[in-house]
């Protein structure tokens, strides 16, 4: 009878565990649309303008730029603060080509709040996220975006946000787990700088970097979740061949 009866308590806490588990990411799905990408076997390239020189904005811009180039859009996201005339308002390389310059000034606003940080991917495809301050320079740097502020430096919640902070909105981000994917995420909901950037932790990344706030948008089909509206700078796009 004792073998029987603990039989039966290991295959309720058995179900329990996997209840738990399964509520943990059903409740995560529903907080965020998020997007785990690995850069070395998935095309990843950032943009700004079309082939006339004109700002792309939105992601029915993209999406139609990818098809005038025989290429298919599979996910998309806005990739960093910009200027009233859409010209980003930090870093930002295109196919190895510095397009506008690091900024390292000083300023009000989200993208200021230090550390600020930016995302680069190499030629060998290889994604980085680390401090301005810390940005190595152009060589061997395929594509990148400056944004901020750093959502997590080693691991570590950046020490100017405040756990139980009242400011709260979307936001969306970026940040880079130890098999070297890139996780992308968006709140569906409004969520503190704090928040969003447990979340990343949470979900095991070592770096991570904020991108945008309310104007966030993200584009994937394959999650149902299709925003093909904006008017950005910068823009990431994953890409396969059609």
């Amino acid at each position: 009878m004792k073998l029987k009866a603990l039989i039966l308590f290991l295959l309720f806490f058995s179900i329990s565990i996997i209840i738990i588990s399964f509520t943990y990411h059903q409740n995560s799905d529903d907080e965020f649309i998020s997007c785990k990408i690995n850069p070395a076997k998935t095309t990843l390239k950032l943009y700004w303008k079309d082939d006339n020189g004109k700002p792309l904005k939105s992601f029915q811009a993209l999406k139609d730029h990818c098809a005038s180039k025989k290429e298919k859009l599979l996910f998309g996201m806005n990739g960093g603060m910009y200027k009233e005339d859409n010209s980003p308002l930090g870093l930002f390389i295109q196919n190895g080509q510095t397009v506008t310059a690091l900024n390292k000034e000083s300023g009000s606003g989200n993208f200021y709040l230090q550390p600020n940080g930016v995302l680069y991917i190499t030629k060998n495809k290889l994604a980085h996220i680390c401090t301005t301050k810390q940005f190595p320079g152009k060589n061997n740097v395929d594509y990148a975006t400056q944004s901020g502020p750093m959502l997590l430096v080693d691991g570590k919640i950046n020490s100017n946000f405040k756990k139980g902070s009242v400011n709260s909105n979307i936001r969306n981000g970026i940040g880079i787990l130890p098999n070297n994917y890139l996780l992308f995420a968006m709140s569906k909901k409004e969520i503190s700088l704090y928040d969003f950037a447990d979340y990343f932790k949470k979900a095991g990344c070592i770096t991570a970097l904020y991108l945008d706030g309310f104007v966030s948008r993200t584009y994937l089909p394959e999650k149902n979740w299709v925003q093909l509206d904006g008017n950005f700078g910068v823009l990431i796009g994953a890409i396969t061949k059609e």
